[in-house]
């Protein structure tokens, strides 16, 4: 099941969306700081005083701020405004999961309350490291060679600002091979006493990236370790970094500069490494060109390697001095205990033989002839060694967990089947790959350089290739969990997205088991869209559903499934006209399969129903939401979780219409289902939470709202973490009560943190970015900070005009909140094309008799009495 966020309208006083009344007395507009002699500028001063000596010292400081008091509720009635919300549906498909359906609407407004409390959730404690923190993943080399001057290069950079205010940066570039791990750790080998955190991240990858960055958490004993939210783990451990010194981070492998962005931090006294095949680095960090050897490196290196000297010179000007390809060749030497020359001779043989066969010029010779010359030896000693490689080159290359090669041993072929499930014969294939550099690993994991995998599936014949890519994905499908939609099950998704993502790949590149490839890639969208990785999520469906076309046709459930599963995804991409039509689409297709009263034509319609209301077709909505309840209720009785999802759905279809008490009514008998059958702390019963909390608002009873959504926040946020979009809805819905019972400051403080999780998740011109903005315009308004409120509405207005065109609902809001401030700054004239504009809107698509427009229609005429 997923929760998905909605954007709803709904009238509040002095809100964002309303329109003024009565005007705002001046008394009312001045504020605690304001009547105590204390500027906004200052108290910004002394704050970033704070975080500047924070960088200044290894332990976290207590702060203390004198308690800032809320703004008044003001003397006269506030200007009439309306407001935004967000709702979420969940349903949810069969082993083909439906993303979807609609559950929690939310209001969003406000900025950050400066309490003690307040800017602790900013900058939150450190927590004093329990001695010295590392986890190097290679040994110390005994074979490192040379390098002094980039070596003295690099300690310079990172040290010629020791502990200032800012961290310092350094990329190490260059060609794949030419040694940039390596110099990296013979950096923080010789350095390790200066620090008291060394974190090496592997970062080829988004996944592992982010996962070996969230680790340090762990280690840092931080309280949101166990956090399943791994983004909210990032951001705690990145302020942990910005406020600490005497670490070293190590980013391995980046593959863009972009993919550090949510990572470097940029304050702390701390020290950051960088390796990349990318140069372009400029304007982000400092780079650190790294070329091949010179020759006498590469001299001294093999002297070193393998205790020769005679061939030495020729033999480095052949490998072309290129660290990996001379790494190769001392280990080939040492296993065969050859000569310089006679290696040279048979590299000289194998690179024409390479050159007859036109080997892709994307793998240089000198690499691709000293790997082969391994393969074949490895090959010879063992061919269980020779299969283990083979089917990691089909796999991602870091952190292959040997548990799972054991636990599907089934999945792979006969030659490697047994062996891998022999822990002897297992070790012994690994051992053979080891002596050869080929692949490297720990007691639990596997590792493989890419560049070794690439050449490994090259060189086979395009039967085997299809054969070991089949194993792979197949291992991994039986792997990966089946109910991807349950957080329960996400720590096991996280650990195997990389492999998933790989072997679905390679299997959809070579049209291998495309049923089984097809319905991986579903369950890892699901899983993506869960995470807020919507973007991700909408490739991975897309993918999934090319696959399940071609197999199948275009009029098969796996397609419908698939089509609803990227119709929600999209939904919360915000491409409402593109979501209508793939599950409208998809219904089409499970009616015709299944006939009208079928479960899967419910969830889809109960999908449909809540785009619809996204495209102001409430009607339609409430159509579609009351047609599947009766399937559901038919199919499973009156106390089925599919049966509450679609009550909830329902509810906040109603409240759109402005029947609260109808909405109410649906909303806490889908409570009580969810309570009966997940218990009180279930992401069901927290969307259900806050949407009873936005219709209590509505009706009046601002105290019970606000115990709903208090609780649902805590529910959100133990499930999800502190930065899911979920979190961001009830923040919003919470700030509006907040407001309503006169705490603008608490509101502004929930505004402003629900606007900063959803830029974050879907970019700054998306439709939930500009209810938050909406909300933030409404407080500062309130607040007297008209011109503010003014550029606030002015930015939702763009978005949902780009998003909806000009006559949509939400549009009619951002208008008639504009006016209203236009009419507190005495442009009365601007104010009343701005009502009329918005009275016309909600006339046309909401008619006379909704909230909004009555709302509107008094401003107005409020305005013409004037």
């Amino acid at each position: 099941m997923l929760s998905l966020s909605v954007a709803a309208l709904a009238q509040v006083p002095g809100d964002e969306n309303g329109t003024d009344q009565v005007e705002t007395t001046e008394a009312a507009k001045t504020n605690w700081l304001e009547r105590n002699g204390i500027t906004i500028g200052a108290v910004a001063a002394l704050l970033a005083i704070i975080a500047y000596l924070s960088g200044l010292v290894s332990r976290i400081k207590k702060i203390t701020l004198a308690k800032l008091g809320k703004k008044p509720p003001e003397s006269t009635s506030p200007p009439q405004q309306i407001s935004t919300e967000n709702r979420t549906t969940t349903a949810s498909g069969e082993r083909s999961k439906a993303i979807g359906g609609d559950v929690s609407s939310s209001i969003i407004a406000d900025t950050i309350t400066l309490t003690p409390e307040a800017l602790e959730s900013l900058h939150p404690k450190s927590t004093e490291p329990p001695g010295k923190i590392s986890n190097i993943p290679h040994p110390h080399n005994p074979n490192f060679t040379g390098r002094v001057d980039l070596l003295d290069s690099l300690h310079e950079a990172l040290t010629s600002g020791q502990y200032v205010a800012f961290t310092q940066t350094q990329a190490i570039t260059g060609l794949g091979g030419v040694g940039k791990t390596q110099l990296a750790l013979e950096y923080t080998y010789r350095h390790l006493a200066d620090y008291e955190i060394v974190w090496w991240v592997k970062s080829e990858e988004p996944a592992t990236l982010a996962a070996d960055y969230a680790s340090l958490a762990a280690k840092l004993d931080l309280p949101e370790k166990t956090s399943p939210d791994q983004n909210a783990i990032i951001g705690v451990v990145k302020s942990w970094l910005e406020q600490n010194v005497g670490w070293l981070m190590v980013f391995d492998n980046v593959q863009d500069p972009e993919d550090l962005e949510d990572y470097l931090p940029h304050t702390g006294g701390g020290h950051v490494i960088v390796t990349s095949r990318n140069p372009n680095w400029g304007g982000i960090v400092r780079t650190l060109p790294v070329d091949v050897f010179s020759r006498a490196e590469s001299i001294e290196f093999l002297r070193n390697r393998t205790g020769q000297d005679d061939g030495a010179d020729a033999l480095t000007d052949a490998l072309g001095n290129l660290p990996l390809a001379l790494e190769q060749a001392g280990a080939y030497i040492e296993e065969t205990r050859i000569t310089l020359s006679n290696y040279l001779k048979r590299f000289q043989e194998q690179q024409k033989e390479v050159l007859e066969r036109g080997k892709p010029v994307s793998y240089p010779a000198t690499v691709t002839t000293t790997w082969e010359m391994s393969f074949k030896q490895v090959q010879e000693a063992s061919d269980t060694g020779a299969d283990l490689l083979n089917l990691c080159a089909f796999l991602a290359p870091d952190d292959i967990p040997k548990s799972l090669l054991v636990g599907g041993a089934r999945h792979l072929p006969p030659s490697l089947a047994p062996i891998v499930a022999d822990d002897l014969e297992f070790d012994e294939a690994v051992a053979v790959l080891m002596r050869y550099s080929l692949i490297t690993g720990s007691s639990d994991n596997l590792s493989i350089h890419r560049l070794v995998q690439a050449v490994t599936r090259d060189r086979l014949e395009e039967d085997d290739r299809k054969r070991w890519s089949e194993a792979a994905v197949q291992l991994v499908d039986y792997a990966f969990p089946r109910d991807s939609d349950d957080f329960h099950n996400w720590p096991v998704c996280s650990l195997l997205l990389p492999h998933a993502l790989a072997t679905a790949g390679h299997a959809e590149e070579l049209g291998v088991v495309p049923e089984t490839t097809g319905d991986l890639l579903n369950r890892i969208g699901i899983y993506l869209n869960l995470r807020a990785e919507y973007k991700d999520s909408k490739s991975v469906l897309e993918s999934a559903l090319v696959i399940f076309e071609n197999v199948y046709g275009p009029d098969h459930p796996e397609v419908a499934r698939t089509l609803t599963n990227l119709g929600i995804v999209l939904r919360q991409l915000g491409d409402y006209e593109g979501a209508k039509e793939r599950l409208e689409r998809s219904l089409v297709i499970f009616e015709n399969v299944y006939g009208p009263d079928h479960p899967m034509v419910a969830r889809t319609l109960t999908n449909l129903g809540t785009v619809l209301k996204h495209l102001e077709d409430y009607e339609g909505a409430k159509e579609r939401q009351e047609r599947s309840l009766v399937i559901f209720e038919n199919v499973y009785g009156p106390d089925h979780p599919m049966v509450a999802r679609t009550l909830t759905n329902l509810g906040t279809v109603l409240e759109n219409l402005g029947n609260y008490k109808g909405a109410k009514e649906r909303l806490e008998r889908s409570l009580v289902i969810f309570e009966n059958v997940y218990g009180p702390d279930h992401p069901e019963v927290a969307g259900t939470l806050g949407n009873l909390g936005i219709v209590l608002r509505q009706l009046g009873d601002y105290e019970g709202a606000k115990e709903r959504l208090e609780r649902s926040l805590v529910i959100f946020e133990n499930v999800y973490g502190s930065d899911h979009p979920e979190v961001a809805i009830t923040l919003g819905n919470l700030g509006i009560v907040l407001r309503q019972l006169g705490d603008y400051e608490g509101a502004k403080e929930h505004y402003e943190r629900a606007l900063e999780i959803d830029e974050k998740a879907y970019g700054p011109d998306h439709p939930n970015v500009a209810i938050r903005v909406n909300n933030l315009g409404s407080v500062l308004k309130a607040q007297g900070d008209l011109e503010g409120a003014k550029k606030l509405f002015e930015r939702a207005l763009e978005i949902d005009e780009k998003a909806y065109g000009p006559d949509h609902p939400n549009v009619a809001i951002r208008v008639n909140n504009l006016g209203s401030v236009l009419k507190a700054q005495g442009d009365l004239e601007g104010a009343k094309k701005l009502f009329e504009r918005a009275l016309g809107i909600f006339r046309d698509k909401l008619g006379e008799d909704h909230p909004y427009t009555k709302t509107t229609r008094g401003n107005l005429e409020a305005l013409q009495h004037r």
